[in-house]
């Protein structure tokens, strides 16, 4: 079940902070709009954020032609602004999920593959669901929350509203909700048999990261996937999600087979490709402005670095 609602401290209001609460008065007002507004005025905002995200949209620019090198650079144009037209919905699949209604998406919702989990669920073993960083990841994990006991990891946010704001929304339907440096209460909710959704697809800067391939490119990849699965003996299961017009699929892979095994880079790299495949579905759903191979190998150049200047 999941926790109580967590009432602002005063200490975040802070006129300081006044900012972020007008911005966030602004996404809980935009929670509330019919649905196929928000899509238009998500379309919308994209538009608008393609021509102003002037850093990011190089990044993703970079991003695409890493990753997809066989397509033409028109065509890559096309999916840069197919991906930011599904960034600004995904605004929306963010604030609904947390402040809105759901009842329109679950109408329309398709989950696939949980009787894939009856062998697992009944041995009382934990399940990592590892997904990638879509923009239909709140949206659908507040769906998945309706079929299973799902709790949720995430890195913790430095603005103290947008945190406190991050927890309280998502608390409303997760079973819990565990920073990347709760990783104790994280390996005792798995021990326990329980359900966490992953996403590993980001360069997190820890120490425990290797460079394993993504759509063929060295990644810094960390290996907590690898960790989880030897630590507290639970099934990787891939969690993918996507939505098709006003319809959302998700749908629930096998658990990985002879996972972890003793090496962390080929488990990592495993990990990537199932990420890839998801990618490869619905590649304009990805969230392609992360700079996700900032960090390289010895003696290669960031492909970033033009932007950054």
């Amino acid at each position: 079940m999941a926790e109580p609602a967590l009432p602002p401290r005063p200490s975040l209001l802070s006129p300081r902070l006044w900012p972020m609460w007008l911005a966030l008065a602004a996404m809980c007002a935009g929670a509330r709009l019919p649905w196929g507004l928000q899509r238009r005025l998500g379309a919308l905002i994209g538009a608008f954020a393609l021509r102003a995200a002037g850093t990011r949209r190089r990044a993703a620019q970079v991003n695409l032609k890493l990753c997809f090198p066989e397509k033409s650079e028109a065509e890559r144009e096309v999916l840069l602004r197919e991906s930011f037209r599904d960034l600004g919905i995904g605004f929306f699949e963010f604030a609904r999920a947390w402040w809105g209604g759901v009842e329109p998406m679950r109408r329309t919702v398709r989950i696939e593959g949980l009787e894939l989990l009856d062998e697992v669920r009944a041995a009382g073993r934990g399940v990592l669901m590892v997904s990638g960083h879509f923009m239909t990841l709140e949206m659908c994990g507040r769906l998945m929350c309706d079929r299973l006991p799902l709790a949720g990891m995430y890195r913790k946010h430095r603005n103290p509203v947008m945190e406190w704001a991050v927890k309280r929304g998502r608390l409303r339907y997760a079973a819990a909700m565990f920073t990347n440096e709760e990783i104790r209460p994280a390996m005792r909710h798995l021990k326990q048999g329980g359900f966490l959704w992953y996403a590993p697809d980001q360069d997190m800067r820890g120490k425990d990261t290797v460079f394993a391939p993504f759509f063929g490119v060295p990644a810094a990849t960390i290996t907590a996937t690898h960790q989880f699965a030897r630590l507290a003996g639970c099934a990787v299961v891939p969690f993918f999600h996507r939505r098709e017009g006003a319809d959302y699929i998700l749908r629930v892979g096998a658990p990985l087979p002879d996972f972890p095994s003793s090496d962390a880079t080929a488990d990592s790299a495993r990990v990537n490709a199932q990420i890839e495949a998801m990618v490869r579905q619905a590649p304009s759903q990805y969230l392609w402005i992360h700079r996700r191979f900032k960090r390289r190998p010895a003696g290669m150049v960031s492909p970033y670095k033009k932007t950054e200047e």
